[in-house]
């Protein structure tokens, strides 16, 4: 097959943890084509949406000289048998607009994982909601007398931005209260944009669970991300140790629930976040995790993942 990754620019990856890189390595073991190409590569021009794609060999080494550029075209999105969206957050215009492009090409029969119309129909923070049964308390709000009121019944808190990746503006506010009102003013831009609070779950100190969903399939191993000494965000960006594990019935529980409700929404591939018992994060855009979990129990993650798109194509 011929394969097109929309991505970040692929220097910048690191390696030695990057799924995309996961995936792309085990595509070219299979002797699939590959394509990447960024943001800033898709165009609309009439009617039609092409990208300046680049053609990769990958080097088979995990530096920076991981690639070679085999050629350099405009092609047409439908011109591909998958595309395959691994564009990080945040999910800004830029990124939003980017679905609208996505969405004209598939109109015109491109095949994109995950869907442009499911990635704007969740968000990664808010999606949660139409799974109460597995959510702790939580408020969205940029109402500053709100979220005073949510932390004063609850006493330990979490606030986050509704579109930031990697544990980026996380906070916890604690019984007393320290720089609550700071938190509340940097997040909401003094008001002006709604936030995420929820009751602080002790559990954490176990790790923030990474499950994954294939087509509807679950990985039967977790990442627990750890958080280090002093952090409350157990995210492997903000210095989170991980550790990979057996699913828990609760765990499971959850992960069936979902996977075949997401699949049928065109969500190929999904990353919960698990924390104890509870549902906080519903990752659509770029789910990561896949090498940590195959370098520590030897599944082949990306390996299901091209199992399916073949199955799917």
């Amino acid at each position: 097959m011929e394969l097109a990754f929309y991505a970040d620019p692929l220097e910048k990856f690191v390696i030695k943890k990057d799924s995309t890189f996961a995936l792309m390595k085990e595509a070219g073991e299979r002797g699939h084509r590959i394509y990447a190409f960024c943001q800033h590569d898709l165009v609309l021009n009439g009617q039609n949406v092409h990208a300046r794609v680049n053609g990769i060999e990958l080097t088979g080494t995990e530096d920076h000289r991981w690639f070679d550029v085999r050629e350099t075209e405009d092609r047409g999105l439908e011109t591909f048998d998958a595309v395959i969206v691994r564009k990080d957050p945040p999910f800004d215009v830029e990124y939003l607009n980017s679905t609208y492009l996505l969405e004209l090409s598939a109109r015109k029969g491109a095949r994109i994982f995950n869907r442009p119309d499911a990635l704007r129909s969740h968000n990664e923070k808010l999606t949660i909601a139409q799974f109460p049964e597995f959510m702790v308390p939580t408020l969205v709000t940029a109402d500053q007398e709100q979220l005073r009121s949510f932390h004063a019944e609850y006493r330990d808190i979490i606030l986050k931005p509704l579109n930031a990746m990697g544990g980026d503006g996380v906070f916890r506010i604690g019984e007393d209260g320290l720089n609550l009102g700071a938190a509340i003013e940097i997040l909401t831009a003094s008001g002006r944009k709604a936030v995420m609070a929820q009751r602080y779950i002790p559990d954490i100190v176990e790790g923030d669970k990474r499950v994954l969903l294939i087509n509807g399939q679950v990985v039967p191993f977790a990442l627990a991300r750890i958080p280090q000494k002093g952090e409350v965000r157990g995210n492997l960006a903000a210095g989170g140790t991980g550790r990979a594990q057996l699913l828990s019935e609760r765990d499971r529980q959850i992960a069936e629930t979902l996977a075949p409700v997401l699949a049928d929404r065109g969500l190929f591939l999904v990353g919960l976040d698990i924390i104890g018992n509870w549902l906080t994060e519903v990752n659509v855009t770029s789910p990561t995790c896949f090498r940590e979990i195959a370098q520590q129990t030897g599944f082949n993650v990306a390996g299901l993942f091209m199992d399916e798109l073949e199955k799917t194509v």
